[in-house]
This record gives C-alpha cells, sequence and structure tokens, in this order.
C-alpha cells in the first residue's frame, strides 16, 4: 500500500470510531494502530495516547475532536527508515527472550539489510509475520502496521534457519 493508501485506510476506521461514539471503540483503534502511528510519529502516539485516558475528565466528542486533530499531524509525518526501525525493535521486544542465539542473530541481520536499503518495510515484516503466530501474539496479529505495511507476499524468519 501507499503512503496515501495507508492514511485514507486509518481515517476511515477512526470515522467508524465517531460514529459508534463508544469510548471502548476508541480504545480499541489505539491499539490497533499503535505500532503504525509509532512509525509516523511517536510524539503523537504519546499525546494521542494521553487524550484516550484522559476520558474519565473530558467528554466523549471532545476526546473524539482533539484525538482526530493529532491522528492527523501523526499521518501527516512521513515514517522513516529510523522511525520504522525502532518500532521493528519494539515487536523484537515481544520475543526476544524465547528466540535462540541464531533467531537473534538472523533478526538483526534483517533490521540491518532494512537499515541498509537491501530491503524494505514490507520485506522484513513479511518476514517476522509469522513469529506473531508461532508465540501466538494476538496483540500484535491485531496491529494495522503488519497489515498496512507488509508485503503480501509469504516469507519466514525461520526458513533460512532450518535449511
Amino acid at each position: 500500500m501507499t503512503e496515501k493508501d495507508i492514511k485514507e485506510y486509518v481515517i476511515q476506521r477512526f470515522t467508524e470510531v465517531k460514529k459508534s461514539k463508544k469510548i471502548k471503540d476508541l480504545v480499541s483503534f489505539q491499539a490497533m494502530n499503535k505500532h503504525m502511528i509509532m512509525a509516523h510519529s511517536q510524539d503523537e502516539l504519546k499525546i494521542m495516547g494521553n487524550i484516550v485516558a484522559s476520558n474519565k475528565k473530558i467528554k466523549l466528542p471532545e476526546i473524539l475532536e482533539e484525538y482526530e486533530k493529532h491522528l492527523k499531524i501523526a499521518l501527516d509525518t512521513e515514517p522513516t527508515t529510523k522511525t520504522h526501525s525502532n518500532v521493528i525493535l519494539h515487536i523484537f521486544g515481544f520475543f526476544s527472550k524465547d528466540f535462540s542465539q541464531q533467531e537473534k542473530e538472523r533478526f538483526f541481520e534483517l533490521l540491518t539489510d532494512f537499515k541498509e536499503g537491501k530491503i524494505s518495510i514490507g520485506e522484513i515484516l513479511c518476514e517476522i509475520n509469522p513469529t506473531i503466530y508461532r508465540f501466538n501474539n494476538t496483540y500484535l496479529a491485531s496491529q494495522t502496521y503488519f497489515l498496512l505495511y507488509s508485503n503480501p507476499e509469504e516469507g519466514n524468519l525461520f526458513k533460512l534457519l532450518s535449511k
């Protein structure tokens, strides 16, 4: 998907949250889009998290208005190799304790290849995606980051290790 497609998709999902007028839908939206927003702007992600957390003090229409403003600011910030790398390291943190030394080395080889422009964000996510299911991580499985940035091809971080 292009960045334009990603922005349109996310804004469309947020429009559904606004129509529902339920704080739980906003909380779910924030959780599902955390890594995608993080790739765009960590600062805005933090602000948006605080907005969602303010639901006991501020009325929902005001929260939605403020949240939407910051969502648009975040989405207007183009992700960089550095911000994507940061997200990938956050994702790695979910699995690092369960990886063998060889798996960790392979992961960091992939990350280096991404940083050096040898592979795309879609290619590295395609390699990581099977790990989510290997460790049955439903939180990461629900992340739009993988949906929006992954290549549709199948890949597997461990395919080279099995040879």
